[in-house]
């Protein structure tokens, strides 16, 4: 079963925990064992796992991939505009998908993890693909 998430992101760049959304789409699936598969269809937003306990945690990761892949004017694509392109870039080093397991009908996570939606490019509204596979 192939189920969509949708997140609204605010302006610039910016983490969103769609970590509720997802385990109760989990739940929702009655599936018990599995896998659960999230993919993000587009060039400039990105999926990672990470802890969101402190909020912090959240502006520093932002802060540093900014610092890693500043926007700049030589880029050599350019289609929309130069944040385009370095969000092209960020989007690249992050990914687009996660794999998680499912056991006794819950999304196998660590305490501390959290799925994290990653807009490089906002404000959007941006759609995560989930897909439960039960096995």
């Amino acid at each position: 079963m192939l189920k969509e998430l949708i997140v609204e992101t605010p302006a610039g760049e910016s983490l969103v925990d769609i970590t509720a959304q997802v385990k109760e789409l989990v739940a929702e699936s009655g599936v018990p064992a599995g896998i659960c598969a999230l993919i993000v269809p587009h060039t400039t937003a990105g999926l990672t796992l990470n802890s969101s306990m402190d909020s912090t945690t959240l502006d520093d990761i932002v802060a540093d991939l900014k610092r890693l892949v500043p926007t700049r004017v030589d880029f050599a694509h350019q289609y929309d505009t130069p944040a385009d392109a370095a969000a092209h870039i960020k989007a690249t080093l992050v990914g687009n998908s996660i794999t998680l397991a499912i056991d006794g009908g819950e999304l196998l996570v660590g305490w501390s993890q959290f799925i994290l939606f990653y807009e490089f490019d906002g404000p959007r509204k941006r759609t995560v693909q989930v897909k439960i596979i039960a096995g």
